[in-house]
């Protein structure tokens, strides 16, 4: 192996320990409480709410192509990793945030998220957020994103958005169907 690809595979196992170390240790902020004898959600923290606005502020970016917008709510260190599944071959990619920075805009997309799970541990979160990818006028692909951000001072920052590409029936669409226009 190539010191590049050591490097690369120890990142990689690395962000795979950070993630199972933040499931261990955090707690879901998914509460409830139970009115009437029927579980009510409780409404989300502060911090649950400060960290899902960083969270749709980057989807914001994604859609529109703004790469420099995305890379600017990450940390200086941060990557983003992207694992990818089509027709049983499976392939890894990552990319800092100074290397997508430099890669400038790209075409806007529409990636919406749903059903996310927030969890937080004093000044580390976690978004566990399915989607769906729709670009030149038809549904692309599903799965998963992942960030892990941090708390620096009093702003929540990401550190590693890791996300899924794959097919159904490994994932789905939006629970509300397809985007206005799109088949």
């Amino acid at each position: 192996m190539t010191p590049a690809s050591l490097i690369r595979r120890a990142t990689q196992r690395v962000t795979v320990l950070c993630a199972a170390v933040c499931l261990l240790l955090t707690s879901t902020v998914h509460a409830q409480r139970v009115i009437d004898g029927k579980p009510v959600p409780l409404p989300p923290s502060p911090a649950h709410a400060a960290v899902l606005a960083v969270v749709d502020s980057a989807l914001a970016a994604i859609n529109t192509g703004d790469v420099n917008a995305l890379s600017d709510m990450m940390t200086d260190s941060g990557q983003v990793y992207a694992a990818r599944e089509r027709d049983g071959v499976r392939t890894f990619s990552m990319r800092t945030a100074a290397s997508q920075r430099a890669a400038g805009r790209r075409p806007p997309i529409i990636e919406r998220g749903f059903d996310a799970e927030v969890r937080i541990a004093g000044t580390m979160a976690w978004v566990w957020l399915p989607y769906d990818l729709w670009t030149n006028g038809k549904w692309s692909h599903c799965g998963v994103d992942q960030f892990t951000l941090v708390q620096v001072q009093s702003a929540w920052r990401i550190v590693n958005p890791t996300y899924s590409v794959e097919q159904p029936p490994a994932c789905r669409m939006h629970p509300s169907g397809p985007p206005k226009g799109y088949r």
